[in-house]
């Protein structure tokens, strides 16, 4: 099986589930120490992994017994994500020219996310992905990412990538799963990674007044919901 969001930025080597805004004004602290955007935006945000984790998708992946059919349909999706963002990804790296660092990240991850695309199409003997048609969960998905790249400023389009990276590592860590499951390949292929490498000090750098962290937070955590509900929609019990 393939890993299809294998962690895009080393290639050398995604309760009440309703949408609710919480604010960020008042900085979280631990301790003396201010916490970092980065952390803070998933602490506030950790509930939805807790739901997704729960889904039955995830459930059945950790023991063993998801149908395949489920799982084929789920990496069909997938593929369809990961070229959908890498094109968004390329607009985004031709277009946004200032400041230098935020430009140098989208070209990064559009380089990162380019390999992989192609990687992926090549494996499965693709040669594109015209004729997927997207869920309404995967639909939504791209809708909201595609929303945040047009109207708002390039470092919330950071923001809204962000999601993907930090729930897929924490969930392959939450699966209790051993090396006879089926699907321990996704777990295993998912359960490294540095995210905050590419992420932390940029957010902390350009999210610094309450109303910008509060704009992330609303963008994170929509997104979180996005993920939720395409995990969710791959097994309907």
């Amino acid at each position: 099986m393939l890993n299809l969001k294998f962690y895009l930025g080393e290639l050398s080597s995604r309760a009440d589930c309703t949408l609710r805004l919480q604010p960020l004004s008042d900085t979280v602290k631990m301790g003396s120490k201010q916490m970092d955007v980065y952390d803070s935006l998933w602490q506030k945000n950790e509930d939805i992994a807790y739901q997704t984790l729960a889904v039955p998708f995830l459930q059945h992946m950790q023991l063993g017994d998801l149908q395949a059919d489920y799982y084929v349909g789920f990496m069909i999706q997938d593929i369809n994500y990961l070229v959908k963002v890498t094109d968004m990804l390329k607009e985004m790296s031709e277009k946004v020219k200032a400041p230098k660092d935020i430009s140098n990240f989208m070209k990064n991850r559009y380089e990162s996310y380019q390999k992989y695309a192609e990687a992926t199409l090549k494996q499965f003997n693709l040669n594109g992905v015209s004729n997927i048609k997207a869920t309404p969960a995967m639909e939504k998905y791209l809708a909201d990412y595609k929303e945040v790249m047009e109207k708002e400023e390039p470092i919330y389009f950071a923001v809204a990538l962000l999601p993907c990276a930090r729930l897929w590592l924490w969930l392959a860590n939450q699966l209790k799963e051993t090396c006879c499951n089926a699907y321990y390949t996704w777990k295993k292929d998912n359960m490294y990674g540095h995210p905050e490498d590419h992420y932390k000090a940029l957010l902390d750098k350009y999210l610094t007044k309450p109303e910008q962290i509060e704009k992330a937070n609303n963008i994170f955590r929509r997104q979180m919901k996005n993920e939720h509900d395409f995990f969710e929609s791959s097994l309907q019990e």
